[in-house]
Order: C-alpha cells, then structure tokens, then sequence
C-alpha cells in the first residue's frame, strides 16, 4: 500500500496507528478535510458534542476513565480558543489528551485571517506542549510524538495545530513503529534515596502516606503497589481529591480525603505525624492552608515523576524522582529485604490517636424529614449504588466536596473531578467521555445546579450518541459554595450568589428528549434513585435539597489544618471573625 497521502487522511491514518477508536470534536472550516476522510472510515467513532469546551472535558473524562489518551477535534479560531479550558483543566489535574486543531492556511498566519488566532501562542501556557505543523511530510511524526509526550512522564495534554493547506496537501505517512522519542523522562528513583525512606519509615512512630493523583496516573499497577505497601506497614493512609480510589473507602488504614474539606482525623494525621510519605501529589493550597504551619513536626519524603513539583511549594528532606510504580516496586523490595520492621509501640500509640480523632465524628449533620440534606442525598445514592458497576463525575462546588466526603470508591479511576482548575461545567462533558468508553457501565454526574447549566447543551449529544448518563443535581438553589464563604468570611453579604431565574429542570430535560425526575421529600428519595438508575436513557434527577447548608468540616483560610471548623463550631466562627 502506498504510503503517499494527504495531511487530511494522515490525521485519521496516526490516530487509527496509536490505537484511539473515539474522537470528541465538533467540525468548522479549517478542519473540513479531516472531517471528510473521518466520513470515509468506520474504526474511530466521532462524537459530535455542543460545544468545543466540553469535546475537551469528555476527552478528559475518556481518559481518565480509561488510562488511555482522550482526543478532541476541533477548528481555527473560537473553536481552538474555546478549548482553552479544557486544556488548562487538563494540565492542572495531569490528565493526557490530544487535542488537534484547524488553522488558517499556512500563507495566510499573521494576516488576521476569517477565524485565524495564536493557537500555538494562546495555549503555550496551558498545554505540556503543543505544536505547529507547516508541512505534511512533519505531520503524522508530530502526532505521534505528541501522544508521547502526553501520556509518557508527567501526563498532560497536547495541542497539534494544523493549518488547512497542510490537510490538502500530499506527503509521506510516517508510522508510529518509526518514531524516536526524544522525550525520556526518568521513571526509575534513586535507589539510595529509597533506601533512606525505608530507613525513615522503620524509625517513624507517627508516619502518614499522603497520596495523590500521580499514583493513578501511574496506572494499575501502582495502586495495587500501594495498596501492598499499607497493609505490610499498618501505616495510615490519607488522599487528596484527586487520589480517591488509589487504596480502597473500605481498607482499615483509610483515613478518607484531606485538605480544605477534608476530614478532621486525615488532617490532624498530617499535622502531627513524624514521616510524611508524599506518593504522586504536589502539595498544592487546598491541601496545606498555611504553608508556613504546614505539618511542622515531620520528616518529609516526596515520590514524583515531575522534578519541578519537588520543593516547589513545601521543602522535603527526602525527594525521589521517578514513576509512582516503578518507585513503589523498588521502595517494597528493599522494604521486604530489610524485614519490614516498624515501630510497633509508636505505630499503637499512633493508631490510638487517630481512633480518638475519628470519634468527632467531622461528617456529622442535623437530618431532616421535611427537606432533603444534601449529605443525605449522596449517603442513599452511596448506599443503593456502591456494589454497581459505577463511575461519577461531579462538577465543581459544595456537591463536589459531599461527593468526596460520602461516595466511597474501591478502585482507581472510578472518580472524575476538576481538581487543579476547580471547571464549573466539566461534570456533565466528562460523564459522556466516561459512558462512551464504558457503555455498560452506571455513569452518574453529581453536580450542582448552577455548575450544571454551564453546560447543558451536551443533553444533546447525551441523546444523540444513546450515552444513559445520570445527572444528579443537588438543586440549593445558590451558588452553594460561594454563598457559604460569603456566609463565614464576608459578613453574610449574599452579592450575586442565587439566580431567580432558574429553568424547571424536568422540563428542560423532557425538551431534549431525556427523562426528568424532581424530588423533594426525603421519603422519597430512594424509590426515585432508583427509578433514575433503572431509566435506560439518559436522566436530569431535580434533588430539591436545604438550600443554606454548608459543607464541613472546612479549614478556614490562612488556617493550619489543626484548626479546622466542624459544623458545631460555626456559630462562635462567624461571630468571632476570620482570616482572609
């Protein structure tokens, strides 16, 4: 077979070579070409969103949901800006997606062209890397490298810029077998510095592993490494957002998430341990509060595949550079071979701390029988959907926070969140890149309703591509969590926080041919779960709940985690004041 072809037809030919069977995109006039050689072929499924912002997040949630790279297609100018977001999403929370845009001919670039802006320039910031291609005979090379460069080392997304003459002219098609990756990053650690972490970790009394979203990253075998590290250990475990499901809701050293929203024992374990073992996280604000009084006490050790995330924001004394797995594997052998010893009287005096810690009980709230709490919401869609085969997105806000605090997750990748970049509007996006790559599955979207209707448009391509996605709004009414931080720190000026004009959402849902469900009592709650999960289409479920709850606990800003606030304490928080 000749191996001459269009830039066009090379597009589709690299991307069928790395294995993508499903592109999000939506088609313009600078991607024209590519979208007639896409009609012409049959094994990569095109999905035809709304709009360019979510072809990116379902991309995202394609990816995380599957450990491969999600692909989004889009055109030149507000087609490529409109995928800004979520690039930065992507690069923010490490999630490897290619993105491929149109552009201008080549000849016309600096002209100010119809539709023509900086792609390459605008994204720079916002991309692990991304590329210009001006001839054809660099452009199926250039794809590959790209998927390279976003799945190998730190993952992140790629932006490939293709102008239109590139698509029509002819060149030579390079296969993946002929790449020379340039890009090597280092995935083997130090072994001298692991063996200086074994030797901390048989000395700590009151050590902690504080995980993060590198360990999925890393893949599957990382997290069942992990998973063998903690219990030949016994030492507690605790996560940020981004690591839930790396080690399992229901091991017995789970402490649960930590950080802003975190729970009280998972931050009080960080602020007094003597070891804290950083495995794939990078310390970022909303999990250290006040850097400055930032787990004072310990002796740190960070695992990262990124050696700029080392001491950038908090300064440790054992730093290894290297794949969460490939670290992992090493860091047991060398445990194992020095006979797994530990501190048994300080680690018992530890776990004791910790139980008198879990008896505050953080999670506590005041239920109701005349209004749905919407803690209690998310304990019943726990409860009659825990043993399915579930994956759940969330948008971004106070349900988002709940989600984290009462879903329990066994296994990695079943959770899919803006972490980094906090994108009202990824929720609903990512829950079709999930339910496209696991059509069998139970895909639910815990969102909020403001977070929601930033893109609710995708009901459409829910509908169209038969993607049974679950959205399970927790309708207060409020931009929930800017309400409640103008509740506790701006003297309860409520400045632009509600909307009064928000649609009826069974409606809205019944106009796009999907199925509505609204529920209000809280003696009906479960009965309507269930019909939403039994719906074999997709579902917008109206959960009318208390429209002025706050989610605790809550480290305050410029806060240390010791000085968290439980839900008792707000009262005597809002009367005394708050640092900003």
């Amino acid at each position: 077979m000749s191996r001459e072809m269009t830039g066009a037809r090379m597009v589709v030919e690299a991307l069928r070579d790395q294995g993508v069977d499903t592109v999000f995109g939506y088609p313009g006039g600078a991607v024209l070409p590519i979208y007639d050689e896409i009609f012409q072929q049959n094994d990569i499924r095109h999905i035809l969103v709304r709009h360019e912002q979510a072809a990116v997040h379902a991309a995202e949630g394609y990816a995380r949901s599957t450990g491969k790279p999600g692909v989004a297609l889009v055109t030149s100018g507000p087609g490529a800006t409109n995928a800004v977001t979520g690039l930065t999403d992507a690069l923010m929370d490490s999630i490897p997606i290619i993105v491929l845009s149109g552009q201008v001919a080549t000849f016309m670039i600096g002209t100010d062209g119809f539709q023509e802006a900086d792609t390459v320039g605008i994204t720079r910031p916002c991309t692990k890397h991304n590329y210009l291609v001006k001839t054809p005979e660099t452009l199926a090379k250039t794809i590959h490298e790209g998927f390279h460069v976003a799945t190998h080392g730190r993952p992140g997304p790629v932006l490939i810029d293709i102008p239109k003459d590139v698509q029509f002219a002819t060149g030579t098609y390079t296969g993946r077998e002929d790449l020379r990756p340039r890009y090597q990053p280092k995935v083997k650690g130090d072994r001298e510095a692991i063996e200086t972490l074994v030797a901390a970790m048989e000395a700590a009394e009151r050590p902690v592993f504080y995980t993060g979203g590198g360990v999925i990253n890393s893949g599957p075998q990382a997290s069942q490494l992990l998973r063998e590290l903690v219990d030949s250990t016994g030492f507690p475990i605790t996560s940020t957002l981004m690591g839930l499901g790396a080690y399992p809701a229901s091991g017995k050293h789970w402490l649960g998430m930590l950080g802003m929203h975190g729970l009280y024992e998972a931050n009080m374990a960080m602020h007094g341990c003597d070891l804290m073992i950083c495995i794939g996280a990078r310390f970022d604000d909303r999990i250290t509060g006040r850097t400055d009084a930032f787990s004072p006490g310990s002796l740190k050790a960070h695992i990262d595949i990124d050696a700029s995330s080392i001491n950038k924001i908090i300064r440790v004394d054992i730093p290894i550079i290297g794949d969460v797995a490939h670290v992992l594997e090493d860091l047991l052998t060398i445990w194992k071979s020095r006979g797994r010893k530990t501190s048994r009287d300080g680690l018992a005096g530890w776990w004791r701390q910790i139980e008198a810690w879990k008896r505050s009980d953080c999670l506590t709230y005041e239920n109701s029988t005349s209004v749905i709490k919407p803690q209690y919401a998310l304990q019943r869609l726990e409860a009659l959907t825990k043993d399915r085969d579930r994956y759940i997105t969330t948008e971004v806000g106070q349900h988002q926070m709940w989600a984290a605090q009462f879903l329990g997750f066994e296994a990695p990748n079943r959770w899919m969140t803006s972490g980094g970049l906090g994108t009202m509007g990824y929720g609903f996006p990512a829950s079709i890149g999930v339910q496209v790559a696991h059509p069998e599955s139970l895909v639910i979207n815990v969102a909020g309703e403001a977070s929601w209707l930033m893109n609710m448009q995708e009901l459409g391509t829910a509908m169209q591509f038969r993607a049974p996605v679950k959205q399970f709004i927790l309708n207060n009414e409020r931009l929930g969590m800017v309400r409640q931080w103008q509740e506790l720190l701006h003297g309860e000026r409520y400045s632009h926080s509600w909307s009064e004009s928000l649609p009826d959402f069974v409606k809205l849902a019944e106009a796009f041919g999907a199925k509505g469900i609204q529920c209000k009592d809280p003696a009906d709650l479960d009965d309507a779960i269930m019909e939403m999960i039994n719906h074999d289409g997709p579902v917008v479920f109206d959960c009318l709940v208390e429209k002025h709850e706050n989610c605790f606990p809550m480290i305050p800003s410029g806060k240390a985690h010791n000085e968290m606030l439980l839900a008792a304490e707000k009262d005597a928080f809002v009367e005394g004041g708050a640092l900003v």
